[in-house]
């Protein structure tokens, strides 16, 4: 029996009931903290230019809007040094808890913030402020979201137990996109712009009160409770990852970019395009991006299990050449018009984000030692996130007015083979223990 089933065997009876807390808290919080941030990504799209910029041109106001949209991902790798530090020396709970608050009364904030009209510049400055402070949240959360579930996890089940905060985005996304669509379905235009907008943020402090009374009743995981008993800590986890695991982290950072740039271009990018380029109506729209979301809900147990079974690369190899040739049907179904077309190409760009991003809840754990590995997962995640998603609306608009949406899945097609590169110099990890120092 591996050092990892005999400390889960061995533990007491309430550690056990705790896994299971465990895993339903690492799933509620990415789900919260991925509703608050998709709900800005939304609002993106929809609303916070006209709000926030005084520019006369829509087109503008638009790039102005996905630039704080940007800002967010600036500072989610500075959110995973700061709570990464913290989740590697004092525990895993404790610092998903202030992540979570940090997240959520940020978004809150930003759901009261005066818009341009009533401040004049404050209110940009102060939605890029509450933006960052979203994005410090957000870095802090993931990395350990998935070490709740992974370092919890039987021998050879790691993907499986790390898909529970994989499957917290789709979640999310479907409750603020479905949020949004009963605005869009209820309220008029002008109602919509004025004030019906600000409802999802705020709204975000109800989840967040759950989100944390999930969170305050878990227990810490059993590897970090060994690791503590054996003084494994270091002193600065940063300083430590850098100097002596930096491969697997420029690796495992390059491995994500396919994830987020599926994601973002087929949501931010495609609902700004579809609604002010195509003129479809806003409320049709989200109602295909909800359809979307279902199919990459439903690919990630299946890529999760696939990754247990098959190992990690064999699958994020095979989905990486799928996002490749992905690209190449932005144009024709996309750029077609046509609805049916449309939600096609959602669902292949969005089932293909699952397939990438479900074996990552247990990779790039799988990646780093107990000491750093808070800091190692939660920065390579949101470097990724810097490489593959802060600039991917901004850059798509920029190709999509230049040269069209052919432009825009090549941009696509390339981040999918950046990512393909990075997983095949990766050694496989499936059969790694957790209990390392």
């Amino acid at each position: 029996m591996s050092a990892a089933s005999q400390q889960i065997t061995s533990a007491p009876a309430p550690a056990q009931n705790s896994a299971r807390r465990v895993i339903f808290a690492s799933f509620i919080g990415t789900a919260i903290e991925f509703y608050d941030f998709y709900v800005y990504a939304t609002a993106a799209a929809l609303v916070i230019g006209s709000v926030f910029f005084p520019h006369d041109s829509p087109t503008a106001q638009a790039l102005s809007a996905f630039v704080t949209f940007g800002i967010a991902f600036i500072a989610r790798p500075v959110g995973a040094f700061l709570f990464g530090h913290f989740g590697d020396r004092i525990g895993r709970k404790s610092t998903l808890v202030l992540s979570l608050l940090v997240m959520g009364v940020a978004t809150t904030l930003i759901g009261f913030l005066p818009g341009y009209d009533s401040i004049g510049a404050a209110a940009p400055v102060l939605l890029c402020v509450l933006r960052f402070a979203q994005g410090i949240g957000l870095g802090g959360e993931w990395g350990g979201a998935a070490l709740l579930a992974t370092e919890y996890a039987p021998p050879g089940k790691r993907g499986r137990y790390g898909m529970f905060p994989q499957l917290g985005p789709s979640v999310g996304f479907l409750m603020a996109n479905g949020l949004f669509l009963a605005l869009a379905l209820s309220l008029s235009d002008e109602q919509f712009k004025s004030w019906g907008w600000r409802i999802p943020f705020i709204f975000s402090t109800v989840l967040v009160v759950l989100g944390l009374y999930v969170r305050l009743k878990i227990a810490e995981t059993p590897v970090f409770a060994a690791a503590l008993e054996k003084r494994e800590r270091v002193k600065v986890p940063a300083v430590t990852l850098f100097r002596h695991h930096w491969r697997p982290v420029m690796l495992g950072s390059v491995a994500m970019i396919v994830c987020y740039t599926l994601f973002y271009i087929a949501t931010v990018f495609s609902l700004s395009y579809g609604v002010g380029t195509l003129h479809i109506p806003r409320q049709e729209f989200l109602a295909l991006l909800c359809l979307a979301v279902v199919f990459m809900a439903l690919a990630t147990p299946f890529s999760a299990i696939a990754s247990d079974r098959f190992g990690r690369r064999p699958v994020l190899i095979a989905g990486t050449l799928a996002a490749i040739a992905a690209g190449f049907t932005m144009q024709p179904l996309f750029g077609s018009g046509n609805m049916a077309a449309i939600a096609l190409f959602l669902i292949i760009f969005l089932f293909l984000m699952g397939v990438t991003f479900a074996p990552m809840g247990a990779l790039l754990p799988e990646l780093f030692p107990t000491s750093v590995r808070y800091t190692g997962a939660g920065v390579s995640y949101n470097i990724g996130g810097i490489l593959g998603a802060s600039v991917a609306p901004y850059i798509a608009q920029l190709l999509a007015q230049r040269g069209g949406l052919g432009y825009v899945g090549a941009y696509v097609s390339v981040a999918a083979a950046l990512s393909l590169g990075a997983v095949l110099c990766m050694r496989e990890t499936r059969h790694d223990s957790l209990q390392q120092p």
